[in-house]
């Protein structure tokens, strides 16, 4: 979804004088997300109702040309100045995108979503949903409200909610920095590529430490005996790691939760990024896997960041090459060290995803006592050659046993 300057020659932001030679788009407000949502590109007719613009925005960035007017690129926090511009989504607009998402969830073969980041508005409307019994599929959320004060007493606490006992809400998300492609992602030294720039911590450091130690005890984790299983606490896009925290995330038994198309998203510029030697840290799903103490590592898609299709996650994790065939590293496959097993890539989108949300002991395998929640395939995955694998249609989706997309 959106677009990505790495895509075109030269590989810099684009602006909003590059909008205003469109005829059709001259004058109009545009406001264009980037692919990884970290970063809006708006024109200049949005950028003459931005008045008195700060010179710096904590955790965010407003790009400037020389003599320091904005480009019309604004990165992580400074997203907040357009997205304070735009009224809030309508009742009827907020249902229609439910549907949609819902619709396109059981069309791929999803039983089950894990929400990064819901807001207590988000959080409303999925409880109304779930007290009406329109929840197709099992939500898990973890609760989100964009402020650096406490915000804990906002986020209620559901397990097994609604009429069909299908919403939970038991986590929260803190956001730490930005992405890798909008030269946000907060590494320890410079860019390669950007040596003038160490990425942005949306959340001040100071301020995420004490938040996550209202949440909860961020020293329970280190202290011998502690019981990690009763927190589970988990990393999302747990992508950038030094050798020692590669370790260290085993050792504390700290949920890494991957995307695998991020990987091959990112692989035509991550080196650049990163460099010869940090690139052996980054996207490193078989390293992590081993390191956990339960071989837990649970997989993700981010759609719609990525294509909500969970088959091209599958591919990824184990192909290590885009869904055309191609890697920087020729057809075996980009560090085609790191790529998971069939079997370990299918475990990570069922069994480890139900440990990340607690419900590993009633759903994430089909076991006398769990829920039936599959999807019917028209080929065998685990055994078809690589290149079939993303011809592959979904025949039905079954959620607590009952066919809620195609038929059997």
């Amino acid at each position: 979804m959106g677009w990505d300057q790495n895509k075109w020659p030269g590989g810099e932001f684009p602006t909003a004088d590059d909008l205003d030679q469109e005829p059709l788009l001259r004058g109009r407000l545009v406001q264009l997300a980037r692919v990884d949502v970290h970063a809006y590109w708006v024109s200049n007719a949005i950028l003459s109702k931005l008045t008195d613009l700060p010179d710096v925005v904590d955790g965010g960035l407003i790009v400037r040309h020389e003599n320091g007017k904005p480009t019309g690129v604004f990165v992580d926090t400074a997203m907040d100045l357009i997205d304070n511009l735009k009224p809030p989504p309508t009742e009827v607009e907020t249902f229609e995108n439910f549907e949609i998402t819902m619709r396109d969830a059981l069309r791929v073969g999803l039983t089950s979503i894990h929400d990064a980041a819901s807001l207590p508005s988000d959080i409303a409307f999925y409880r109304r949903m779930a007290d009406e019994g329109r929840l197709p599929i099992n939500i898990y959320l973890m609760g989100f409200v964009p402020c650096n004060d406490y915000w804990g007493s906002q986020i209620p606490r559901l397990l097994d909610y609604g009429v069909h006992k299908r919403l939970t809400i038991r986590s929260v998300k803190l956001f730490a920095d930005g992405a890798l492609g909008s030269w946000g992602a907060a590494l320890i030294a410079p860019y390669t590529d950007k040596p003038d720039t160490r990425g942005l911590l949306r959340t001040p450091p100071e301020i995420l430490r004490g938040m996550a130690e209202q949440f909860m005890r961020m020293d329970i984790l280190s202290k011998p005996g502690a019981d990690v299983n009763l927190w589970r606490p988990r990393i999302e896009h747990a992508q950038i790691f030094q050798s020692s925290d590669l370790e260290r995330i085993g050792r504390l038994g700290v949920i890494a939760s991957v995307q695998p198309t991020h990987a091959t998203s990112d692989m035509n510029y991550a080196e650049s990024r990163l460099g010869p030697d940090r690139i052996k840290g980054a996207y490193a799903f078989q390293t992590l896997l081993q390191a956990s103490p339960w071989k837990h590592l649970p997989l993700g898609s981010d759609f719609p960041v990525e294509d909500i299709n969970p088959l091209l996650g599958f591919y990824a994790a184990i192909a290590r090459r885009s869904p055309e065939g191609t890697s920087p590293h020729g057809p075996g496959g980009w560090y085609p060290a790191e790529a998971l097993t069939r079997t370990q890539a299918l475990r990570g989108m069922t069994r480890d995803a139900a440990y990340a949300s607690f419900v590993e002991n009633t759903r994430g395998q089909l076991a006398p006592g769990f829920a039936a929640d599959f999807v019917v395939l028209d080929r065998d995955i685990m055994r078809v050659p690589l290149e079939e694998i993303l011809g592959t249609k979904v025949l039905a989706t079954v959620v607590d046993g009952q066919i809620v997309y195609g038929s059997i």
